[in-house]
């Protein structure tokens, strides 16, 4: 595959506008900065070494999910209009990597049961009784806990597979030690180097400066399976991996078709605001550029810089133009500053489309009624509808047990599913698990759900997600707009 020469485009916007928000705090910190969880250690039963992270002992309040199956809820990758939780299987079955041979959805059977082990060989990171795996997010830095919550869905993985698997991976049970790469390029190259020779793979990692990390991740070989790949360097790395899935240039369809269905009258007076910064622009004039394409009109596109906190003029622009449809790329803190300025000056666009990045708790508190009305579009099942979804159940079950209180988060849910995809590999090789065997396994995943978890993601290939659902902020709530199946119609470069 060719190396990928710029920032992936669609399924990451969030992510950008978290990075150049931190550009303007500044980024470098000293070493003696590391936060005290680097380095950190989780037992196999769920502990920290220290104690003080309760790990879980027993199921969820669904059971465990991890046996992969055909159709249902884990298939969907057949296009058209509906794609995602009703589609089906894929070249690797959807989530279900590994299936049991009765059709069941009980928790992988190990591989020792499975007569599969023979030849197990213990390398960097395994041992008799463990397979150590680590992970590096940003836990301190600029904003402290930025990713805290891909490190503690991890940790929520490891207690939930020991606690239904107890007979592991022919015969290890997970062990996770945690790094933090404190929002900084070179934090997360520091952290690399460590675990090349301390963990067998690096899986759910998450940073908004991850370029550090990346060469030293391909030159000792460690699998790197993450939430997502935010650089150009991570994404070009030939270990790394996201389970949220990107290709550059890459804009899905989706996005622009919702618009054209919904608000068809509106679709040629649409505006295009973001951060003038790093990599935002580019994001973001590609994505108007396919939804062009797709038939959307854009009377307006402007980068606003960084350092501005009077976004007045812009709304004042999209009144004058008789703007309708307002996208934004940026930080949920700047979208709420852009929603108020709207409010402040009676402007009110039929439709304000956003990425998941806003679906946060923080987002509705501190907009209150001026972000009331805003639309998302996201890729993953939604926290209200944890009901519907036994593997969305586990995830925040498990989160509060490892971590009590936690908010589930769109980061989170993508690191969740990357250790899911690594036990499902691993539990398939059996006794013939390397690193060279877990990346040429990774390589070939496509269509890639974690249980019906997310959207289908192409992880090996690394090619954009195209299958999307919508959500509005209704007094306060989240509910479904259009429905709540994914919306798979396919690619557009921009």
């Amino acid at each position: 595959m060719p190396a990928v020469r710029r920032t992936p485009t669609a399924l990451v916007s969030g992510v950008l506008g978290l990075s150049l928000l931190l550009a303007g705090c500044g980024s470098n910190l000293d070493p003696t900065e590391v936060a005290g969880a680097n380095g950190q250690v989780v037992a196999a039963d769920g502990t920290l070494v220290d104690g003080t992270v309760p790990g879980a002992t027993t199921g969820g309040t669904t059971g465990g999910t991890t046996g992969g199956t055909t159709g249902g809820t884990t298939g969907g990758t057949t296009g058209g209009t509906t794609g995602g939780t009703t589609g089906g299987t894929g070249s690797t079955g959807g989530s279900g990597t590994v299936t049991p041979g009765d059709g069941s959805t009980e928790p992988p059977v190990a591989a020792s049961e499975k007569g599969a082990c023979e030849g197990f060989k213990n390398t960097t990171g395994v041992t008799d009784d463990t397979i150590t795996i680590g992970n590096s997010s940003d836990i301190s830095g600029p904003v402290p806990g930025l990713f805290e919550s891909s490190s503690d869905a991890t940790k929520a993985f490891v207690a939930y597979f020991n606690a239904t698997v107890p007979d592991g991976i022919c015969g290890r049970s997970l062990v996770l030690k945690t790094y933090d790469s404190r929002t900084d390029a070179s934090a997360d190259q520091q952290a690399y180097t460590a675990a090349c020779d301390e963990v067998f793979a690096m899986i759910g990692s998450m940073s908004a400066f991850d370029s550090g990390g990346a060469p030293t991740a391909q030159a000792c070989g460690l699998p790197d399976i993450r939430s997502a790949a935010v650089t150009n360097e991570r994404n070009a790395c030939s270990t790394c991996f996201g389970a949220q899935s990107t290709q550059t240039g890459e804009v899905q369809n989706s996005v622009a078709d919702f618009v054209i269905k919904n608000y068809k009258d509106s679709a040629d007076n649409a505006a295009f605001l973001y951060i003038n910064a790093g990599a935002s622009s580019q994001n973001a004039t590609k994505q108007a550029s396919a939804w062009g394409k797709r038939g959307l009109t854009f009377d307006y596109i402007q980068g606003i810089d960084i350092s501005e906190f009077n976004y007045a003029p812009y709304v004042q622009q999209m009144k004058d133009k008789g703007i309708e449809v307002v996208f934004w790329t940026g930080a949920y803190q700047q979208s709420v500053r852009l929603r108020q300025a709207m409010q402040q000056q009676g402007y009110e666009p039929k439709l304000y489309l956003r990425d998941p990045t806003d679906y946060n708790p923080d987002f509705v508190s501190s907009g209150g009624d001026a972000v009331e009305g805003t639309v998302i579009f996201t890729n993953f099942v939604p926290f209200e509808e944890a009901a519907s979804s036994p593997e969305m159940t586990n995830y925040i079950s498990y989160l509060n047990q490892v971590k009590p209180g936690a908010n589930p988060d769109f980061f989170g849910v993508f690191s969740w599913s990357a250790a899911r995809l690594f036990v499902e590999l691993a539990t398939r090789l059996g006794g013939k698990l390397s690193r060279e065997t877990l990346l040429a396994e990774v390589k070939k995943t496509a269509d890639w759900t974690s249980e019906g978890l997310h959207a289908p993601q192409d992880v090996g290939p690394k090619q954009t997600g195209d299958c999307w659902r919508y959500i509005q902020l209704r007094d306060g709530k989240w509910v479904p707009v259009g429905g709540t199946k994914y919306s798979c119609t396919g690619l557009t470069q921009g």
